[in-house]
């Protein structure tokens, strides 16, 4: 398997988890409500910043430059979360939420703004 294959496959398996958690009914923990919360939103921050990691990883293997690298994956993720909001109106137990899209984009943004590979050099930061 080629490393650019692989990963495309890391990319889809992850985006297949997130679908999936989003696709369960109910998922409150045995915590506090408070605490409860607080897990909850640090798994949306850090879903998203995990695909974030992936796109921006995949895209700069594909020799895009990192400023371009950026501007895709904050496209496609945050795509991506607005259409896991809307799926989520299609299931039991759940809702869609434009506050949750923005949190999602609270990983999706610090990944793209401040990742950066070791294997470019000379390229400064857009930001």
């Amino acid at each position: 398997m080629t490393k650019k294959l692989a990963h495309w496959l890391a990319i889809i398996a992850w985006v297949g988890i997130i679908f999936y958690f989003s696709h369960q009914p109910d998922l409150k923990s045995s915590l506090p409500d408070f605490w409860d919360l607080i897990f909850r939103k640090i798994a949306h921050i850090s879903e998203y910043a995990v695909l974030s990691f992936l796109l921006m990883k995949t895209f700069i293997h594909h020799k895009i430059t990192r400023k371009n690298a950026a501007i895709l994956t904050l496209i496609i993720a945050a795509s991506y979360a607005i259409g896991d909001e809307y799926h989520q109106t299609f299931i039991a137990g759940r809702s869609g939420s434009i506050r949750d899209v923005l949190i999602d984009s609270i990983g999706i943004f610090f990944i793209a703004i401040f990742y950066k590979p070791k294997n470019i050099k000379n390229e400064s930061l857009p930001y």
